[in-house]
């Protein structure tokens, strides 16, 4: 197979890469020159937001594309029109953030989607920018040739939003731990690795269409992942876990402040938790056990020698000392949901 890779280099983008080299196949990656990809990718250097920015792809043919773009969707439209002669399937990465908010839970591929997106369009928020982007491909590749990937939370190796790597250096520095109860919180998202074979296994497939890309929902607990950080780290952190209706009422934001984390039984937690991923997994998706992606989480991030990378245009996510010796004060000192995790 003939891959290329818009990106390439950084978190979904070097996942995919990085599991198609692994194949055996011919992988050409079109990137800014900030980041090295990895070994055996060719490279060439282009600027998607400046003119002429995809002059390298001017010749060349492929078997597919794979596209992670995340702003302005024009950006999408005018690498997909380039390359619809050249190119037997485009590949987006897109987001359940396309649907209508709040989705419910068990929401499929057929769910509303939000309104007011264009092709054509300029950079807006997050969700129309992606279904944008979607609509781009469509257009050019028409809904036989261009597969939607919308992805739910993405954990793993590169991650540059800042999620788990928040939550393995907190529970590295030890100490007593403000953990978001109920234990037993279900969650659901994908590790990296598993949504880069699933993309892989579509362009052998030759799929179309939108999927649901994300785990079952309740794959693993909150227990589950906060423990596997634990036991990777070293063991010396104390989990205090604590009902959602303290860690709410001390103005602290799930998601943002306590990344992974949706209070039961919100709407929040419905739509970003509660994905129906049947077609996915009729389709080859397969995850890994939470165990194996925050191993390979911490190990990653102990090769780095220095802090994960972040994105620049997403918020930092993470609760500060202060807030959380707050919370935790005001809880008590065994937790209020199921105590303290040795």
């Amino acid at each position: 197979m003939r891959l290329l890779v818009l990106g390439g280099t950084e978190f979904v983008g070097r996942a995919v890469v990085e599991a198609a080299l692994g194949r055996g196949w011919d992988v050409t990656v079109l990137h800014r020159g900030r980041h090295a990809p990895p070994p055996g990718a060719r490279a060439l250097h282009g600027d998607r937001t400046a003119p002429d920015g995809l002059g390298a792809l001017a010749e060349g043919t492929w078997d597919a594309v794979v596209d992670t773009w995340s702003a302005a969707p024009r950006a999408v439209r005018d690498a997909a029109r380039l390359l619809r002669d050249r190119a037997g399937r485009y590949v987006y990465v897109s987001s359940c953030s396309v649907y209508a908010w709040a989705p419910p839970a068990g929401y499929t591929e057929d769910a509303p989607l939000v309104e007011g997106a264009s092709a054509d369009a300029g950079q807006s928020d997050y969700a129309r920018d992606k279904r944008g982007a979607e609509l781009a491909a469509l257009d050019a590749f028409g809904a036989d040739r261009s597969v939607l990937v919308r992805a739910g939370l993405i954990l793993g190796p590169y991650e540059n939003v800042g999620r788990l790597p928040w939550w393995l250096d907190r529970v590295a520095r030890g100490g007593p731990v403000l953990a978001p109860g109920p234990r037993d919180l279900p969650l659901q998202y994908v590790d990296v690795r598993d949504l880069a074979d699933w993309v892989l296994g579509a362009v052998e497939r030759e799929l179309a269409g939108p999927y649901n890309l994300v785990s079952r929902a309740g794959h693993t607990t909150m227990g589950d992942l906060l423990d596997a950080c634990v036991k990777v780290t070293g063991g010396t952190a104390r989990l205090r876990w604590t009902a959602p209706e303290t860690v709410l009422a001390a103005g602290v934001e799930p998601w943002g402040q306590l990344p992974v984390w949706t209070p039961p039984g919100s709407e929040l937690h419905d739509a970003l938790q509660g994905a129906d991923v049947s077609r996915a997994l009729a389709t080859g998706l397969v995850c890994r056990p939470v165990g194996d992606t925050v191993a390979d989480t911490w190990t990653w991030l102990r090769s780095l020698g220095g802090p994960a990378p972040l994105r620049p245009d997403r918020p930092p996510v993470g609760l500060d000392p202060e807030t959380e010796a707050r919370v935790l004060a005001a809880d008590g000192p065994g937790g209020g949901v199921s105590g303290t995790t040795p």
